[in-house]
Parts: C-alpha cells; structure tokens; sequence
C-alpha cells in the first residue's frame, strides 16, 4: 500500500479535489434550484443531463484523446468544467443549467479518463488491486469532505460556485505536474447487447436498474433535501450518510460475494435497499431515520453493481470480460439517464417521498428479477467464480472497467496457477 502512495499520491489528490468540487456541485445545485423556485420536473431534467454528458463523454472522449493525446483533452475539459461551474449563478435559468450540466458530465467523464490513465501507468501487476482501492477511497473521501464544506456556506451565494471552480482548477495541478508518459489508448470493442443479454440477463438487467438508482440518489438528493425542508447541515449529512454507506460495506459485502451463490446475495441487498427506502417513505424516526436508510441504500446500491459484474463474468471467458464490461458500462448510462426523470416526476406527484419510492421500485425489481433467474440457471460454483472487484457505481468510465478486468484476469490467472 505504501508503495502505490508514493508513485501514485499526487494522482489521488488530484482526484480527490475533483470529487471534492464535483461533489458539493450536485448537493449545490439540488438546494439552489428550490431557492430559485425551479419545478421538480425542471431539477429532474437539470439533474439527468449530467448522466447524459457523462454516457456522452464515456464514448467520445477515448476517440479525443487517440487524435490529440492525453494532456491537451486534460486541459481543454478541466478548463471547460471549471468556467462552467461558476456560471450557473452568473445564468439562472433551467435551460441554462441543463446545458451547463451536460457540458459538466462530458467534461468531469474526460477528465476522469486521462487521470485513471495516468494512475493505471503508475501500477504494476501487483499492485493494481491496491491502487484501485485507494482510488475508490480517494473518491468517496472526496465527496463526503464536499458535504462538510457545503454546509459552511451558503447555497443563495455565489461563494460556493466559486470554491467549486478553485477547486476543480487546483485538481490539474497534481496531476499534471506528475503524471507520467502513458500508453497508446484502446478500449474494447463491445459485444452485441443480444450477445451479452443471454449470456447473463441478470447482470445486464441489474447494472441497468442499478444506473437508474445511481443517478436518482446522487442526482436528486439535494433536491430532496430541499423539499423535505431540511437545513443545509442536514442535506450535508443525508448525502455523506449515503456515500459513507457505499464506502463502510463494499469489502464486507465482496467478502461475502465470493463465498456463496451471488444471486442469493442480490436478493438479500436489494430487500435491504427496499426496506431502507420504505423507513424514509414513511419518515420513522425523523432526521436519524433518514440518516439511517441514506446509508443502506447507499450501502447496498454500491456493492451491488460490483455484484453484479462479477456474476457475469462469471459466464465469461477472460477474452470476453472486457467487451462484456464496456457494453455494461452503456447500458449502465442509459439506466442512468431516466433515474432523474422518474424521480422527479414522482416526487412532484407524491411529493419528497417519491425519492424513496422510485429507489425502492428498482431494488424491488431487481430482487424480483434476481429470484425469477434462479429458478432458470443453476447456480455457478464458488470456486470457479471470478472475484468481486470493488467499483464506485455511478462514476465509472471505460478505464475503470480496464482496470477491474485487469485485476480479474490476473486473479484467475493466480487461481489457476494454485489448482495446478
């Protein structure tokens, strides 16, 4: 672990001031929009279109880099992220915003390319698996400190915009000044949805629901927040409780993942998720029980998509995972691309509960789908399965997705070498 921080320390930082700006941004956006009297529908559509950027930049942004490299994309999108962030108080306007957000989606999915880039080419066989973890924290550490640092200020102000924008500048700095030369970019060429439907229909309907509970819980929870009245401080909480949640239960629940039939586990997380949202629908316990069901819907819905990746590729051959896996990472998006709509729809109809509704109508989804499954495939043996990876759902771009299958490959590699 020591040796991944000291090649890799200022990449972290610099993804760690990027999740910090860009977290307080989706908190921000979510309670100035009610300040401004924005509708739930017009918040919804601001909200969704970042999803949208970031499916856009997911497929864009390696064809950009083969044509002009990777430091020139670098600061071309950071330089577009940061001016678009302090002009969303500069041009109140729904319109605007979704412009803006979409630009923002595209921009922070590039930026995030090139700095895995770079953080991939500081590793080696043996350390990948470490590196991947620390930059699962560094994210997580990274928006939940924005949360903390969201609510010191104040959302009818510009000053909050502009900390973003510093923010996000003072991110390239680290990264830039230590980033060394990298390889040619490639990525996969993706296999037919038919193809990669049968080969795991339970993977690709989960990593699908799961795109849509993504964007619903770190899209609209601010605006959540903001319709449940709650003060700003308390918005902070709600958001860090979920990602704090997603951080605290990926290994135990990766731990579990690989020692039993992981369909099994689906159904139990996502009865877990129901029952979480079902506590905030009704408001038990007040603030404490908002707090309480943000973290395990949080806690489930990150696991979850590593779950489930897993499990499919566990009807792979390891020539298949990475064309499996790009074509998950788009229908992923896609998923995505709805939650906010949804959610936002159902909460102008049913009014802040129907945050909750929405993500408990797609965990129970997935449990109902999950245990349909299980009486159409036998369930594969433990032994043979391929490990669970940790992944942060809802940020993840094509070198992610080469990373984890990376680390797939050289665990069956390892596994193989052992049995003989």
């Amino acid at each position: 672990m020591l040796i991944v921080l000291r090649n890799s320390w200022a990449l972290l930082l610099g993804i760690t001031l990027l999740m910090l700006g860009n977290g307080i941004q989706g908190t921000l956006l979510g309670v100035r929009g009610e300040i401004e009297g924005f509708s739930t529908g017009a918040m919804s559509v601001v909200m969704s279109s970042y999803f949208a950027g970031f499916l856009l930049g997911s497929q864009l942004v390696p064809t950009m880099i083969r044509r002009v490299g990777h430091v020139r994309v670098f600061a071309a999108l950071g330089s577009l992220a940061s001016a678009g962030l302090v002009l969303y108080p500069a041009i109140v306007d729904p319109i605007a915003w979704t412009g803006l957000r979409l630009l923002l989606g595209f921009c922070f999915c590039g930026v995030y390319i090139v700095a895995e880039s770079w953080l991939n080419n500081t590793t080696t066989n043996e350390t990948r698996g470490r590196a991947l973890s620390l930059y699962l924290i560094a994210q997580m550490v990274g928006i939940v400190a924005a949360q903390a640092l969201f609510a010191l200020g104040d959302a009818a102000e510009y000053e909050l915009f502009i900390i973003v924008s510093v923010l996000v500048s003072l991110a390239f700095a680290p990264i830039l000044l230590s980033a060394t030369p990298v390889p040619p970019f490639e990525t996969a060429k993706a296999m037919s949805f038919r193809t990669l439907y049968h080969t795991s229909p339970l993977g690709f309907v989960g990593i699908f629901l799961l795109g849509a509970v993504f964007s619903a819980v770190f899209g609209m929870a601010g605006v959540y927040g903001a319709l449940e009245r709650l003060t700003a401080p308390q918005i902070a909480l709600f958001v860090s409780a979920i990602y704090a949640g997603g951080l605290v239960l990926q290994y135990p629940i990766g731990w579990l993942s690989d020692r039993m039939d992981r369909r099994r586990l689906v159904i139990v997380l996502s009865f877990i998720g129901l029952a979480a949202c079902a506590l905030g629908f009704a408001g038990l316990g007040g603030f404490v029980g908002i707090l309480v069901a943000g973290a395990l819907v949080g806690g489930m819905a990150n696991p979850l998509y590593g779950l489930l990746l897993a499990y499919t590729n566990d009807y792979l051959t390891t020539d298949d995972m990475a064309a499996a896996s790009a074509q998950l990472l788009f229908v992923n998006g896609v998923g995505a691309i709805g939650g906010p709509l949804i959610t936002g729809w159902l909460m102008g109809f049913v009014g802040p509960g129907g945050f909750w509704l929405f993500i408990g109508a797609q965990m129970a989804l997935l449990a109902g789908y999950a245990l349909w499954r299980m009486t159409r495939r036998k369930s594969t043996v433990v032994d043979e399965a391929a490990a669970f990876v940790p992944v942060a759902g809802g940020a993840v771009t094509p070198v992610t997705m080469t990373t984890v299958v990376d680390e797939w490959e050289e665990q069956i590699a390892a596994d193989r070498e052992n049995a003989a």
